[in-house]
């Protein structure tokens, strides 16, 4: 089943991006760009929640119909 988490983004002043998330407890995923990090935070996010399996609470459903942030550089 697939579970829709929520992450922040920030951007280090080392240059690097850093991802944490609200809905799942312990995640802090770090990368060189945003797609790295985001790579990062998918697979540790999957690893916490099959760890803490019936712990995690609010995470909605994925769903044929959802909001998607396109971010574009211009």
């Amino acid at each position: 089943m697939e579970r829709i988490v929520n992450l922040h983004i920030e951007r280090l002043p080392e240059g690097f991006y850093l991802a944490t998330s609200d809905n799942v407890q312990g995640l802090i995923a770090q990368g060189r760009t945003i797609s790295e990090t985001i790579e990062i935070a998918k697979d540790v996010a999957k690893k916490l929640i099959e760890a803490q399996e019936g712990q995690i609470s609010g995470l909605r459903s994925f769903s044929d119909s959802f909001d998607y942030p396109l971010v574009i550089g211009v």
